[in-house]
Formats: structure tokens, C-alpha cells, sequence
């Protein structure tokens, strides 16, 4: 089976990060399908308590706009 236009372009893209980032993205990617080997991401405490004030920052509508999000997209995704 063939690979989407946009899968296809996320992989291109990831082709040119460095490898310990090619490895993060091969893992999620495997994790999302289901073909992963079992482990199960712990957050630190420190990535806990950023998740938790991002959920409170969404709750008060503090949230970026699209037009923001791809000009930082922009410089790593071609």
C-alpha cells in the first residue's frame, strides 16, 4: 500500500533531523499504530507540571494562533 502525500512528506522531512529526533519520531509513530514493544512513556515530574499548567492555560483560552504555530512549524518542516 502506498504511503499519503502528507505521511510521505513527514518522513522526507524527519530524514533530515538528527537521528536521536529520527529515533523520537520512529517511536511515537510506532506507539500511535500499535506496533510498538510495550513501554509505556513516564512523564518526569518537571513535564507533569508543564502538562498540567498547558491544560490550565487552555481552560483560561490562552491559546496561540494557527498563523503562529506554522511560522514555528515553518523553520522545521518544509
Amino acid at each position: 500500500m502506498a504511503m499519503t502525500k502528507l505521511l510521505d512528506r513527514a518522513i522526507e522531512a524527519a530524514r533530515e533531523l538528527p537521528a536521536e529526533m529520527q529515533d523520537e519520531i520512529a517511536g511515537l509513530l510506532l506507539r500511535l499504530i500499535g506496533e510498538d514493544d510495550g513501554e509505556i512513556y513516564q512523564l518526569t515530574s518537571e513535564e507533569q507540571t508543564d502538562l498540567e499548567e498547558a491544560d490550565r492555560e487552555i481552560e483560561r483560552g490562552e491559546l496561540v494562533e494557527a498563523t503562529d504555530v506554522r511560522v514555528i512549524l515553518g523553520k522545521y518542516i518544509r
